[in-house]
């Protein structure tokens, strides 16, 4: 735990929060400044400042409790689809530096913006990153 990281304070119980679950390695709360009806946090007990960070255990666990916490809120409160969004990096959009992901239920017809404008794979880029994988 970081002392200084609100995110660790929540997680392990020393600021209050509306949690929707909570086991011996994460809390999930609602987010106080939702996207849309029933957004939560999954926060992992255990400070890690990004997915880089964080150990391949808390990583595999916590993919598997966004899948329960997505399929509880949408069929709950009949969203038509759900976001799962984990930021790394203020330039990703990264504002707390403890590793959260984000379940975003979403409605026909709401303001959620996450979009992109497409690009295109050039065949220089192409060869470039495949090349990082070709011994991984």
């Amino acid at each position: 735990m970081s002392e200084n990281c609100i995110f660790c304070k929540i997680a392990n119980g020393e600021i209050p929060s509306a949690t929707l679950y909570e086991d011996e390695d994460f809390r999930v709360i609602l987010d106080l400044g939702p996207a849309s009806k029933g957004h939560a946090l999954i926060l992992p007990k255990e400070h890690a400042a990004n997915i880089f960070e964080l150990p391949d255990d808390l990583a595999a666990k916590a993919i598997v409790l966004a899948k329960k916490i997505a399929t509880t809120l949408k069929e709950g409160l009949h969203a038509d689809g759900v976001n799962i969004v984990q930021n790394n990096g203020e330039v990703a959009g990264q504002t707390v530096f403890h590793f959260h992901m984000h379940i975003i239920p979403r409605y026909k017809g709401d303001t959620v913006n996450m979009g992109w404008k497409p690009g295109e794979l050039t065949e220089e880029a192409k060869e470039e990153i495949l090349g990082l994988f070709k011994n991984a």
